[in-house]
């Protein structure tokens, strides 16, 4: 659908500008009058990372005039594959501060606008009121709900993005003119069922493929031109290099959004089972070095992450038995029953998950590593490589 342009043009452009976008200047549907809309335009990208470094680097070339990022963690070098905003000397900084730098070398003329907090309840409707659109890049599903009931809330648009391995989706949610985020997933998946970035991997050139729609989106809505994806999802899996559409409609039976609630527990990380599994169950690194050192024989060490991942880091004496196998239970035949069962995964999480399972399968003294395998690498083996 047409839709009318989000921002009033500015009074006027510099010599500078005009030679700076000339070539947007010389496109017709964009102009002198759209160029002015975007020079006079305010947008925030929650997240500076795979998504938020193509956006924020186009929407600077485009001539975006303020900027805002919100984004509280730092540059990590397993970042750099994808995250094209910040370079190697900017590893261990802040990632608004490396992304604020990068900007102002691709056009000074941007301001912009650092929010280094974590995006939450108590926070979300200051930060969003001062911006026209919101680009959301975001790898959780509780900031997406969030950010969703936020804008809803204040009645503002904003582009969704979201990318995993070779597959990339967007589209524009505005609740004034089409569906929102929660007409599309009314409700978050299972704690555990849909694995992150972190976990599963991503294509680093994705990024800048779905960056780069998420980006032409925003200029569509800015300036007022062409057909914007309100009501529509757009697909790409980039193997096969197909794109399709989806149509998404309101759903009306759709609760309405009236407050901002804690999005952590609605959307539970960690399913309840795990959460009481993990419950006087969870040991340390150094307590595992410790047990094996002394014990080796009276453990069984179980590395419940995918095959891809136990190659590129282990723990040494571990054994690869992937969640899903506890999950549809054919990891139990292969567990035995004179040791006692420590699981661990990456960071924690699914082997919470698979501790449930195994205590339900009568395991009882079976524990977990807290923090997985980075608490390994961090606590005890520095030497070997983290991901």
């Amino acid at each position: 659908m047409s839709l009318p342009p989000l921002v009033e043009p500015a009074d006027e452009l510099t010599v500078d500008e005009v030679r700076r976008y000339s070539r947007h200047l010389i496109i017709p549907d964009v102009g002198m009058d759209g160029q002015k809309r975007l020079k006079n335009a305010k947008v925030l990208v929650v997240g500076a990372g795979g998504l938020g470094s193509p956006a924020l680097l186009y929407l600077a070339a485009a001539g975006v005039g303020t900027l805002g990022i919100i984004d509280f963690d730092v540059v990590d070098e397993s970042n750099l594959q994808r995250q094209v905003i910040h370079g190697q000397s900017d590893v261990g900084r802040p990632k608004a501060e490396s992304a604020r730098d990068s900007i102002k070398e691709v056009n000074p003329n941007v301001e912009v606008v650092l929010h280094q907090d974590r995006l939450e309840s108590d926070n979300a409707l200051e930060i969003f009121a001062p911006y026209d659109l919101i680009l959301d890049g975001t790898d959780n599903f509780a900031t997406r709900y969030l950010v969703n009931d936020a804008a809803v809330l204040l009645n503002k648009p904003y582009v969704w993005g979201s990318i995993y391995r070779f597959d990339g989706q967007v589209s524009v949610f505005w609740n004034e003119y089409g569906p929102q985020y929660r007409d599309l997933y009314p409700e978050p998946p299972p704690p555990g069922m849909v694995p992150s970035c972190a976990e599963g991997g991503v294509l680093g050139v994705l990024c800048a493929s779905i960056g780069s729609v998420m980006v032409n989106e925003a200029i569509k809505l800015i300036t007022g031109i062409g057909d914007p994806l309100v009501g529509r999802l757009l697909i790409f899996d980039a193997l096969e290099m197909t794109w399709r559409e989806v149509k998404v409609r309101k759903d009306p039976d759709t609760e309405p959004v009236t407050e901002l609630i804690d999005y952590e527990a609605f959307c539970g990380a960690v399913s309840e089972e795990a959460t009481e599994a993990a419950a006087g169950s969870t040991i340390t690194a150094p307590e595992l070095k410790e047990l094996l050192d002394n014990k080796p024989g009276d453990v069984f060490l179980v590395d419940v992450r995918e095959k891809n991942e136990y190659e590129i880091v282990s723990i040494p004496g571990a054994t690869l038995i992937p969640k899903g196998e506890f999950l549809n239970g054919k990891a139990f035949e292969r567990l035995p029953q004179d040791k006692r069962i420590v699981l661990h995964c990456k960071s924690g999480v699914r082997s919470a998950e698979a501790l449930a399972a195994v205590h339900a399968a009568g395991f009882s003294d079976a524990v977990h590593v807290g923090g997985g395998v980075l608490a390994w690498i961090n606590q005890v083996d520095p030497s070997l490589p983290a991901y």
